[in-house]
């Protein structure tokens, strides 16, 4: 355990070093090739003023944990866990990547159409779940929530016609939240540093590969918050958000804790939730709005909070019901 600690310490410090010095060539890199954010129109007017500001910043913390977690693997330290949660991170921040690059050169706020977006995102999904059912370490089975982790924990054994739509509804599902939730500066990373961390947890208790790939993502991540914190001087764009998405989703599939998700994860839920209730709401009442802008944490916003203060009530919500999360796992 002592070991896997400090393995996990170390992929914290490399990738935030390597994400902190890429910041400084990095973003002015960025300026130079003009891949400025497009802004909403129907956004808050406050919003309007960070268009022109760099995206695609994902990239830098996207290196950073895949650079960390190939170091991992050629020092002998890494497993298949890693490489799945390696494998969903690059494949979905490459979906992201693919979605900014035509935001910018179509000069607007839409990138990949959703069938295309769509499309790449069950292909992804429907390999790394069949590949983890069968070699996957939970394989189909999946653990009850505060009943122990793992081999230890009560678990329900899916059939892999089931599992497999399964993995697809909670791929799907957490990674259009961590894409909504992308909507504030500093909010997705701050939310998702302190969710890697659950799983950094995780992983060791497992002593599992997971441990690495979330140490990477808090590190990066830490990195990242450098410059994306209010006043934010880069965003991370689809291709940082989407890439945390496939991190989350694959985490918990492959340490079979999937149902914790809506716990250490809850962020993530209510802003997936707020925008379908917007858009019911919506479409029900012939043009009402149920919040006065969706996803949620506008809503906040409009109603005269900062940005800071609900990036910290956010991170705060989880940090608490993370810590409710590790209950359920050391019971």
């Amino acid at each position: 355990m002592a070991g896997q600690i400090t393995e996990g310490i170390l992929a914290i410090f490399a990738a935030f070093v390597l994400t902190a010095v890429m910041g400084p060539y990095f973003i002015p890199m960025l300026h130079r090739m003009k891949f400025g954010q497009e802004v909403r129109d129907d956004g808050p007017q406050a919003h309007l003023k960070k268009q022109g500001t760099p995206t695609m910043g994902g990239i830098m913390f996207l290196l950073a944990i895949v650079t960390t977690g190939l170091l991992a693997v050629l020092g002998g330290k890494g497993d298949p866990d890693l490489l799945l949660v390696l494998f969903m991170t690059v494949g979905f921040g490459l979906v992201g990547f693919a979605d900014d690059f035509l935001k910018i050169k179509k000069h607007q706020s839409e990138g990949l159409n959703p069938k295309q977006k769509l499309l790449l995102q069950l292909l992804l999904t429907v390999i790394f779940a069949a590949f983890v059912y069968t070699h996957g370490p939970m394989g189909g089975r999946i653990c009850i929530p505060f009943t122990g982790i793992g081999e230890e924990a009560l678990t329900v054994s899916l059939p892999i016609w089931v599992f497999i739509p399964f993995v697809l509804f909670v791929v799907l599902g957490t990674d259009n939240g961590v894409n909504f939730t992308d909507g504030l500066d500093g909010l997705c990373s701050s939310v998702t540093i302190v969710t890697a961390a659950f799983f950094a947890v995780c992983g060791a208790m497992l002593g599992s590969g997971i441990l690495v790939a979330a140490c990477s993502v808090i590190g990066a991540l830490m990195g990242f918050l450098i410059y994306n914190v209010y006043p934010a001087k880069v965003f991370m764009g689809d291709t940082g958000s989407l890439a945390l998405g496939g991190f989350v989703a694959a985490a918990a599939v492959v340490s079979g804790m999937e149902l914790y998700i809506p716990i250490v994860g809850f962020i993530y839920m209510i802003e997936v939730i707020s925008v379908i209730i917007q858009v019911t709401y919506f479409k029900k009442t012939h043009g009402k709005r149920f919040f006065r802008m969706a996803p949620i944490h506008h809503h906040f916003e409009l109603l005269g909070n900062s940005e800071t203060r609900i990036v910290a009530v956010f991170t705060i919500v989880t940090a608490l019901l993370s810590l409710l999360g590790l209950i359920g796992i050391l019971v």
